[in-house]
């Protein structure tokens, strides 16, 4: 069995037997109190009678950042062993450091993503700054503060000023006593300010300089060091930490957190080399350091924080009103409408709310989200270039990971702008989906189960229509639907795309019949079910009045293709709002979403379903949604009970009376053709009393008259997440 003895700054003798690369090595652990002739003393004694000789905390130079300095403390003792080799752990700590983190990033991807990150201190882990500065531009450093008691100034020690200040630091530290160098845990004798370790998601240095002097309380933090003990674990779990990473490999063989610091893991590898001669280099370390199979200690302290998985999602207000409503901004009414629109596009990305409760009733992972809005209406991204709109995007996402979110969901018009979120993803480390597949199927899956009720018994003899079917989300509709029932009706302004989405439905669905319209017209007279899924503003998408008895219109626009007005002219027709979702557990949006309690709009489900899922990729992504990933994520739904609402009509619930005077009403309409026409008439008559709108927008020379066929704003899955008024009851944090 190999032997090491560690001469280490601390109190008391010790001794243990270790375990790397299935060798055992015998270590004893010497204390020489800091004291350098101790020390020497210590080394004579065990030179020629040990296969190694660690200093631990006794280093012979000084590192910060790219500068270095002779410590002329610990450059005495370099010489000092005649027969055995000695390290302090300066050969193998940067390159270990620089492992773990992406090995520990492998582990838990994220954990150090767009983090602020505070090296406490960064002296002599210029391994570990390297690696962090990869994953953050948010690197300070708090060698200033530990070392001198300097005052806390957000520049000072900074990334960006540590090389100034890098010099005159070492300089006045080539001569401190050991122990001042390396801080034990204890209470300091002069306090430090709490505000740098406060501003910090991450602190990362030495343990026994982190329990010295950070705060008390450290809740939500994550803590980096080279080791750790079991007193540090319950130290630091009793202050709120949320996670510990150790870096060093454990060499116990039983427990996963690395107790052993650089110099001794340095010795051990030293003392296993194949061939005595090899030179203690970087390249002889590197050869051994590659048959070591680890994965760093990362463990989560508080019982309640292990095991989530996150996720976070983007909306935006969907008019000026919604801005005045807000608390802050109420004062804005007094202002005019457009410069308030146009201000608030520039507003930076604001936090709404965390979403907790999330569970899987079958795997029982659990799921926690955060909610963000941009400033910017539809009408303001529209004005702007997309690339406008991409840097805020891009903005959220650094925002969500730094929450430790791994994938990111684009609400309303987030998920349209530009390229529908394909150049977002190229341009994020965080996964992007539209939660669009998800819509596509709580739609159908809505619309299914309405035309059921209304007494349909057999859907494949029905006929349904898709208005503003070659939009992103119509257009898998339509091909869906034309799957399930075979005879379809597509309107769409835009006629070439109808004639490529004809064909695609007759080519992936034979026998099919589908008739294609630039208007519903009279085609909407004989269709069981309507679809509608358009951006129109200013138009009236379909003429209620003309609809079949009994029929089922989803209307999967928010805000509305059709309003409460023109829905009452039709009492028999059922007019639903497109699918919403019921995520499983005890779910809580931390915001008034604008629905019942526990129920989510279907594109936040999808993002929330993928991260409960654990999968973290890019999912739903431009204008071209495929029929697959719907069916996919809708097996998904159904793996992790994720289930449809109760059907809506204009936010509120549909009731079984409700059904039941629809199909009277109706069935007495087929026994009466002639009280039926009667009606119809009397219903175009009020029609024409109601202003021509869609979205709750007037027909008015002031609006394009366009439809953007792109698919509805977010097919119906937004509605009240648009509602900015109400961050103001937002409770969680």
């Amino acid at each position: 069995m190999k032997e090491i003895a560690v001469i280490t700054i601390g109190d008391t003798d010790a001794e243990a037997t270790l375990t790397l690369l299935d060798q055992k090595v015998h270590v004893r652990l010497f204390a020489c109190g800091g004291d350098v002739e101790k020390a020497k003393a210590l080394i004579a004694e065990v030179d020629g009678k040990v296969d190694c000789i660690a200093l631990d905390g006794l280093p012979a130079q000084l590192q910060l950042g790219a500068t270095t300095r002779p410590h002329k403390l610990g450059a005495q003792l370099v010489g000092e062993a005649k027969l055995t080799p000695l390290v302090d752990g300066s050969g193998i700590r940067g390159g270990i450091e620089r492992w773990a983190v992406i090995l520990a990033d492998r582990a838990q991807p994220g954990i150090f993503a767009e983090k602020r990150v505070l090296l406490a201190p960064g002296l002599n882990h210029s391994g570990l700054a390297q690696a962090l500065v990869r994953h953050t531009e948010k690197v300070r450093y708090a060698d200033p503060i530990i070392y001198f008691g300097l005052p806390y100034l957000p520049l000072v020690g900074s990334k960006q000023t540590l090389e100034q200040t890098a010099a005159p630091t070492l300089e006045r530290l080539d001569d401190a006593p050991f122990r001042r160098l390396r801080p034990e845990a204890g209470t300091p004798h002069h306090e430090r300010s709490d505000d740098p370790f406060l501003w910090a998601d991450v602190i990362a240095g030495d343990i026994g300089a982190i329990r010295r002097y950070a705060p008390q309380q450290l809740k939500r933090k994550t803590i980096i060091a080279e080791c750790a003990t079991q007193e540090d674990v319950d130290d630091l779990r009793q202050r709120g930490v949320s996670i510990l990473v150790t870096l060093m490999p454990s060499l116990d063989g039983t427990n996963d957190l690395g107790q052993w610091p650089a110099a001794v893991v340095e010795a051990v590898l030293v003392a296993l080399r194949r061939d005595e001669s090899m030179p203690l280099s970087e390249d002889t370390y590197l050869d051994l350091m590659a048959d070591i199979h680890w994965t760093p200690g990362i463990r989560y302290l508080q019982p309640d924080e292990a095991g989530i998985n996150k996720f976070s999602f983007v909306i935006h207000p969907l008019n000026v009103s919604f801005i005045h409503k807000h608390p802050i901004f109420r004062w804005t009414k007094y202002l005019p409408d457009d410069l308030v629109e146009w201000t608030a596009a520039y507003m930076p990305p604001m936090y709404v709310s965390r979403i907790t409760g999330g569970k899987s009733p079958t795997t029982g992972q659990r799921i926690e989200g955060y909610l963000y809005t941009l400033g910017a209406t539809p009408r303001q991204m529209m004005k702007h270039d997309a690339s406008f709109s991409y840097g805020q995007i891009n903005q959220v996402a650094r925002m969500a990971e730094r929450k430790g979110a791994r994938i990111l969901g684009l609400g309303a018009f987030t998920s349209v702008v530009g390229d529908a979120g394909i150049t977002i993803a190229h341009e994020s480390d965080i996964a992007i989906t539209s939660g669009n597949s998800l819509t596509v199927a709580m739609t159908l899956e809505a619309a299914k189960k309405a035309v059921q009720l209304m007494g349909a018994t057999d859907l494949s003899k029905g006929k349904a229509m898709i208005v503003g079917a070659t939009g992103s989300i119509a257009s898998v509709c339509s091909r869906l639907i034309a799957q399930a029932i075979g005879n379809v009706v597509l309107v769409s302004i835009e006629p070439e795309k109808l004639l490529e989405l004809k064909r695609t439905i007759q080519r992936e669905t034979p026998g099919a019949e589908v008739t294609i319209a630039t208007k519903a017209g009279d085609l909407i007279s004989d269709c069981d079910l309507v679809i509608t899924a358009t951006s129109a503003f200013g138009q009236r998408v379909i003429d209620i009045t003309k609809c079949k008895l009994g029929a089922v219109i989803c209307d999967g626009a928010r805000p509305p293709d059709i309003n409460p007005k023109e829905a009452a002219l039709r009492p028999d027709v059922l007019v639903i709002e497109s699918g919403e979702v019921l995520i499983p557990g005890d779910i809580d949006f931390g915001y008034d979403i604008g629905l019942p309690p526990k129920t989510s709009y279907a594109c936040l489900a999808e993002t929330a379903l993928l991260a409960m899922d654990g999968r973290f990729e890019d999912y739903t992504l431009g204008r071209n949604i495929t029929m697959e990933r719907v069916k996919e994520i809708y097996k998904l739904s159904l793996k992790h009970d994720f289930q449809l609402a109760g059907l809506r009509s204009f936010e509120q619930y549909i009731t079984d009376e409700d059904l039941a005077q629809k199909r009277a009403l109706a069935d007495q309409y087929r026994a009466d053709p002639e009280l039926f026409a009667r009606a119809r008439a009397e219903a175009q008559r009020k029609l024409q009393d109601i202003p021509v709108m869609a979205k709750g927008v007037k027909a008015s020379g002031s609006f394009d008259k366009r439809w953007i066929t792109v698919g509805a704003i977010g097919a119906g899955a937004v509605a009240g997440l648009l509602a900015l008024g109400r961050v103001g009851k937002s409770k969680g944090k």
